[in-house]
């Protein structure tokens, strides 16, 4: 017993003295640094296996850079990180980050983590420290957000009471509130922090980081960095999992999201003083899900990837394959007599990058409603779907080495197909079931652009290594499903709401420091769903235009 103790302990030493800081992770949505490892890849420089599809990423482990934040090694020296037990630990500080957001008239924006939809200034920072002794690491990166968000023309200000009780009868099935309070924001989070066991690819631990699925840059389906970070339990690939057939990649996680507890309008009943608002449940709500996906050994480039979600009530979750779902039938048949309610949501996704071209593209169809079974999906296909596509493609300048223009456009596409119809399927998102739809702390942890939002987008920049100065333009149809079901045209005039997008945007680095700005002007058409001053002799023509400035500063600090 003696010998086998005195072996054991000697594996672990070992195993300890020759650790390395393998799992830090780069937080999703990290300025600057977030986009240049992908545009790495692009361009060949960074191993062609990794999906890109499940983060956020680790890239001592997958990419084999030695410092996260300091990818090209600018830097002169890292003052930030020291060792500890002879070598075994090491200890890190991460940079500190201030991101600055202003909208001039109305809330815009997304994929900001805890900050919140808010006319005005808003502000976060966030910082930290990362240390790791053998398989165990903890990251501790708290966030914290101030806003002034002060009061803006909202959906009551320009509609009747039909339309208001119209608008809860959509949104009493999300948790999605128009402003946040009536008063100065300010929110104090664990950020992006987590504690992890990591062996070899595989990692596993508890943590509070905003998760990203899927290939998408702009917007994802199932998860991205549009709400706050959710604490949740975790086991993932930390890099490729090579095999004879191909390499995989792959991610479970078991979460909890909160509820804002605040109503959809301040407004919650109509001008006769009937109540509209039906409150939600206020308790907390589990989240569980799976991501894998696949590239084949003999189609280098090409990533093939499953996602699948649930949502319940946690008091509602009861036995392993309610805690586990993973394994649950895709058709309703086989879901009949379930034990609780619950909701879910899949997509399939791919990625195809071509190196020697410098180009990539990439899509993520989803299904928000599962069929009853296969007659059904056949017949009806279209059925609830969304979808993101995008293209990717980087030329060089001519005798300018490193230096080259990056193309990039993405659609994204939530509102319903012309199948609803036949059979209406709902918003994203939003179900009848969990009465918060799939949201965390008031914010949509899917795409940014919401339930029945579509987005076209198209941007052109400049870039030098971490450099890039572009330009953006954007169409951001808002929240089409509501409108269709509710806000039917007046005289043959479409009431969609409508924003056209102009930006200057760019990363830039100096020294220690890195900057991030952005700058967009906005034009919106038929501003919620208000047809103000509506000549009725005069066939589609847009009004109750409002311009919007929206803008974006930040600055890192890399000790």
């Amino acid at each position: 017993m003696k010998t086998i103790f005195i072996k054991i302990s000697a594996a672990i030493i070992i195993c300890l003295s020759y650790s390395t800081v393998h799992s830090q992770s780069l937080p999703v949505g990290t300025p600057v640094l977030d986009d240049y490892y992908r545009r790495l890849q692009l361009l060949g420089k960074i191993d062609s296996t990794i999906s890109f599809a499940i983060r956020p990423i680790y890239p001592i482990i997958s990419t084999k850079i030695a410092d996260v934040y300091d990818p090209d090694s600018t830097l002169k020296a890292n003052t930030g990180t020291i060792t500890f037990a002879k070598g075994a630990g090491k200890f890190m500080i991460l940079p500190l980050t201030w991101q600055q957001q202003f909208n001039s008239d109305h809330p815009y924006g997304w994929n900001d983590g805890l900050m919140i939809p808010a006319k005005g200034y808003q502000t976060l920072i966030s910082g930290g420290f990362f240390t790791q002794i053998g398989p165990l690491s903890i990251q501790f990166r708290p966030e914290y957000v101030y806003a002034v968000n002060p009061v803006f023309e909202g959906f009551a200000s320009g509609h009747n009471d039909q339309d208001l009780a119209s608008y809860y009868g959509y949104h009493n099935f999300i948790d999605a509130p128009e402003r946040f309070g009536n008063g100065p924001y300010h929110k104090a989070s664990l950020g992006q922090s987590s504690i992890r066991l990591t062996f070899g690819p595989v990692s596993m631990g508890l943590s509070n980081e905003n998760i990203w699925w899927g290939p998408g840059i702009r917007n994802s389906l199932l998860l991205t960095n549009n709400a706050p970070g959710f604490k949740h339990v975790t086991i993932n690939t930390v890099r490729p999992i090579n095999t004879i057939i191909g390499s995989f990649e792959g991610q479970i996680i078991g979460a909890r999201l909160n509820n804002s507890n605040l109503s959809p309008l301040n407004v919650t009943t109509t001008s006769t003083g009937n109540n509209i608002y039906i409150v939600k449940p206020d308790e907390w709500r589990y989240y569980s899900g799976f991501n894998f996906n696949y590239q084949p050994k003999w189609v280098p480039g090409l990533f093939i990837g499953l996602t699948r979600a649930f949502d319940a009530y946690h008091s509602d979750v009861k036995g392993f394959s309610g805690y586990m779902p993973l394994f649950t039938g895709y058709q309703k048949f086989n879901t009949i007599g379930d034990a609780f309610p619950r909701d879910q949501v899949t997509s399939f996704y791919a990625r195809w990058l071509f190196t020697h071209a410098k180009a990539e593209i990439y899509f993520d169809y989803g299904l928000n409603d599962n069929s009853y079974n296969w007659a059904d999906f056949i017949g009806s296909p279209e059925h609830s779907r969304a979808y993101v596509f995008g293209i990717r493609k980087f030329i060089d300048l001519p005798n300018k080495k490193g230096q080259g223009i990056l193309f990039s456009t993405e659609i994204t596409q939530l509102s319903q197909s012309p199948d609803r119809l036949v059979r209406d399927a709902g918003g994203w998102y939003i179900h009848s079931q969990v009465t918060q739809g799939m949201t965390n702390e008031g914010q949509v942890i899917g795409a940014g652009t919401g339930s029945g939002g579509n987005l076209q987008s198209f941007d052109v920049s400049w870039v030098n290594g971490l450099k890039k100065i572009g330009f953006q333009f954007e169409r951001y149809e808002h929240d089409v499903d509501f409108m269709q079901a509710n806000l039917p045209p007046i005289n043959g005039n479409s009431r969609n709401w409508v924003d056209l997008g102009f930006a200057l945007l760019g990363d830039w680095e100096y020294k220690n420091l890195l900057f991030n700005a952005k700058l967009e002007g906005i034009k919106s058409l038929n501003y919620e769903w208000v047809l103000k001053n509506h000549d009725p002799s005069l066939y589609y023509i847009p009004n109750n235009s409002v311009f919007n400035l929206h803008a974006e500063l930040g600055i890192t600090y890399r000790f």
